[in-house]
């Protein structure tokens, strides 16, 4: 179980495409499954400020609104996390990967969805694996004995903790927009997120991509991190400005598979701010309203202009307790429970992952050399 999902053909690939005014380019990046270019194209990402929250719920929810319409990706500020409080966790996460493998190796992923991975995340849109590694994180006793011992990082625990807290008091704020947009009670989504019972499903995952020798490029059809949709409710995203890579390509204009056709946006990390995505559950909890978004974190190709250092990221993939039932206002689609929708994500991921290692020899894969030869169906 991981905290995204890949599908070939997941239905609003089949809609009719949104025609926005963009100025597109064609820049060269690898890909697999078309091209070897790119075609880039000009968004204006929204960018919303919580400021003030109480008094403008309903101008903020407006805007929220129209942005998980038309693209499934926003930023927010002034969300009241200290950008001291970012950069500390950020510290915290480059301190947990910079410990040797074996050290790490003692909190291996599990598929309670906690633990640390390398080079063993496989995406059906690249067949290949990503190049990265993650701690993934989770409330309560989901980690028990997945937490890394205070011998090896002092204050870690506690201090991901605290931060948890600090997003999901910033996830429960969009849930209470997103509900009343919805016409749900302001408490709706909130109630289904709650993070203090054993069957909460949210993750917060710690991410590391490699740094890329620039005489050494890698080769073509390799991504930092394939094309996908995340398959939860709501994503929270913080960058490091400087560490750039992640490209989107909004849900209402993608029409061919994974978007290797489409135009893609490049979102520049800028610092304090939190960038969203809507999931697949939301999208199909609000019938379809809401458009879950593609995104990737292309690797470095170009010497002038692309970041080939180390790339931290943090995510926070809010998603549903197990036993909530998941249906939207217009009841589009039957009645599941959060987790039932995760289990049947699983299983067409796992399909998908098969089918591609069936057709795709480990033995050719050409980082082999540079020590990424994992595989795990997950």
């Amino acid at each position: 179980m991981i905290s995204d999902l890949d599908l070939s053909s997941i239905h609003y690939l089949r809609d009719t495409p949104l025609q926005l005014p963009v100025t597109s380019t064609i820049l060269p990046i690898a890909g697999v499954m078309g091209p070897s270019s790119t075609i880039y194209a000009n968004r204006l990402i929204s960018r919303i400020s919580l400021h003030d929250f109480e008094s403008r719920i309903d101008e903020i929810t407006q805007q929220l609104i129209q942005a998980a319409e038309n693209d499934g990706f926003f930023c927010i500020t002034d969300h009241g996390i200290a950008m001291s409080e970012i950069e500390n966790m950020f510290s915290k996460s480059a301190e947990f990967f910079d410990l040797p493998d074996n050290i790490k190796a003692s909190v291996p992923w599990s598929p309670k969805n906690v633990g640390w991975e390398k080079n063993a995340q496989i995406r059906p849109s690249t067949g290949t694996p990503d190049m990265k590694e993650s701690y993934q994180i989770r409330w309560g006793s989901n980690m028990t004995d997945y937490w890394l011992s205070s011998e090896h990082l002092t204050d870690f625990k506690s201090t991901t903790i605290d931060f948890m807290h600090h997003i999901q008091s910033v996830s429960e704020k969009l849930m209470l927009c997103f509900a009343r947009g919805l016409g749900f009670p302001d408490d709706f989504f909130i109630k289904a997120h709650d993070t203090t019972g054993p069957d909460s499903q949210t993750c917060f995952r710690l991410l590391h991509y490699f740094p890329v020798d620039r005489a050494d490029p890698v080769p073509e059809g390799y991504f930092r991190a394939g094309a996908h949709a995340d398959w939860g409710f709501l994503t929270l995203l913080f960058q490091r400005a400087g560490q750039s890579g992640l490209e989107i390509c909004p849900g209402r204009e993608a029409v061919t598979s994974f978007g290797m056709g489409d135009a893609w946006t490049k979102v520049e990390p800028t610092s304090g701010e939190i960038v969203c995505n809507i999931g697949d559950l939301l999208m199909s909890w609000s019938d379809d309203r809401f458009k879950s978004t593609l995104h990737r974190v292309k690797a470095p190709a170009d010497v002038k202009n692309d970041y080939y250092g180390p790339r931290y990221s943090m995510g926070y993939f809010n998603q549903p307790s197990t036993n909530w039932p998941i249906q939207g206002p217009q009841k589009k689609y039957p009645v599941v429970t959060g987790g039932e929708f995760i289990q049947n994500a699983i299983a067409r991921n796992y399909a998908a992952l098969k089918a591609k290692k069936e057709t795709f020899s480990e033995d050719s894969i050409p980082l082999k050399a540079k020590g990424i030869t994992a595989w795990k169906l997950y």
